[in-house]
């Protein structure tokens, strides 16, 4: 059994990691964390989780937590994370911070989207957490960084396009959509009802941070420097992604060879989900799941490929990708307490 805490278990993000380890058949929660809300039981954070009255939030004291965890979840805000991961490292602490502290190879693309990052040394040692593309260096690794949501509906299409040459890396767009709990629980004017309700907008069109995660994705496994046109826009939804993506695709690309080549990367993946010819996906049906549908259209006459992918931010975009990172680092199935999932919202 593997003995598992949750650090920031009061956010959106952290009760859905709270009720998939609930339910982990090979996982038991043994801790959980929240600075806002030490001392209460998630039940009185959240009323609707009934049975979870022993369930009390604690400081995030981790030689304490050393004595009775083998992993730790971090769904803290981004800069958090650093500041306790390496303590956490050292006392024998597997690691998967789902902020954006160790996604990054290249310190200097962390800082331009965020601050001074305080443990560099770190970030040769971290593996990013995309599950199917990078398996082998998370079954090997100690700390993982979790994508963003942005991040894991664009470059799960893109990459193996790219990586096999079949799409070109300039130029590439993608106009991507999400619900509202991808802002978070705490409070915004954005957020509000009567804001988001009845309306949908672009936000932070040109710097959103999540820009320079992407990028450096994949340029590293272009093997040049790409950089996306990456639009986000707000849905009046409570959880829910899309992008839809757009590429020039290279002289040697045809329809068939980018179908083979999603078959070839994803065709054993239980939570990566190929769409027939003409089906596009949806996020209804997504939601409450850990998987990944992508949809694509090839235009012969222009070259261009619009490819189209939908996740539930919170699952597959966030605790359900954890979920899964943690079941490849101890050796499970990729599926293991990630089969029936549901959502909370």
């Amino acid at each position: 059994m593997i003995n598992v805490g949750i650090a920031g278990a009061s956010g959106y993000t952290g009760v859905e990691l709270v009720k998939l380890i609930s339910n982990h058949p090979k996982a038991k929660l043994c801790a959980v964390t929240s600075n806002s809300y030490k001392g209460k039981s998630l039940t009185d954070i959240f009323p609707s989780m009934r049975g979870f009255e022993n369930l009390i939030c604690e400081d995030l004291d981790i030689k304490s937590l050393s004595k009775k965890i083998d992993v730790i979840f971090l769904a803290l805000p981004h800069k958090v994370s650093m500041q306790h991961v390496p303590t956490m490292l050292e006392n024998n602490i597997r690691v998967v911070d789902l902020s954006a502290d160790y996604r990054f190879t290249d310190a200097a693309a962390y800082e331009s989207a965020y601050q001074t990052h305080t443990s560099k040394d770190l970030l040769k040692q971290s593996v990013y957490g995309l599950s199917e593309l990078y398996r082998d260096q998370i079954k090997a690794s100690t700390l993982v960084g979790n994508p963003g949501c942005y991040p894991t509906s664009i470059l799960l299409p893109l990459l193996p396009l790219l990586k096999e040459g079949l799409i070109q890396p300039a130029g590439i767009i993608s106009d991507s959509k999400s619900g509202v709990s991808g802002a978070g629980r705490s409070l915004s004017l954005s957020a509000h009802f009567c804001e988001a309700n009845e309306s949908f907008n672009p936000y932070k069109v040109g710097n959103h941070r999540h820009t320079p995660e992407i990028n450096e994705i994949l340029s590293l496994h272009s093997q040049q420097p790409v950089s996306i046109t990456f639009v986000p826009h707000l849905l009046p939804l409570t959880r829910g992604m899309m992008s839809t993506i757009y590429a020039r695709v290279t002289d040697t690309a045809t329809q068939d060879k980018i179908r083979k080549t999603y078959d070839n990367y994803y065709g054993d993946e239980p939570f990566v989900r190929l769409l027939n010819k003409g089906m596009y996906p949806a996020i209804s049906h997504v939601k409450g799941t850990n998987c990944c549908d992508i949809g694509i259209h090839f235009d012969e006459t222009s070259r261009q490929l619009i490819m189209v992918s939908a996740i539930d931010n919170l699952l597959k975009g966030a605790a359900g990708q954890a979920v899964q990172n943690m079941n490849i680092m101890f050796g499970l199935d990729d599926k293991t307490g990630l089969n029936r999932v549901q959502g909370p919202l």
